[in-house]
């Protein structure tokens, strides 16, 4: 397992914890604190199983406002960082 907290920044949210399986390609888990909780738990729950590409393709670029970033788009950023520790790890 890939495990990773990542610091996200223009969004609400503080920290992203996400797990990744062995390989690095499939979600096994993800947890926000701060921003909206009822919304970002919900899209822990939702992309929990998924492969992260699939994820990725989804929330990748969306906003928050008038931000031109969002906590979706900073999950993305931190699957990325997830992916990369997961390819140093091999």
């Amino acid at each position: 397992m890939v495990s990773i907290d990542y610091k996200p920044t223009g969004v609400c949210s503080r920290n992203i914890h996400v797990e990744l399986d062995d390989s690095g390609t499939t979600v096994t888990g993800c947890a926000f604190t701060g921003g909206c909780n009822g919304n970002l738990k919900a899209i822990s729950k939702l992309i929990n199983g998924m492969p992260v590409e699939q994820v990725t393709s989804i929330l990748r670029g969306n906003t928050c406002g008038a931000r031109p970033t969002s906590c979706a788009d900073q999950l993305c950023c931190a699957l990325d960082a997830a992916q990369d520790l997961a390819k140093a790890e091999e």
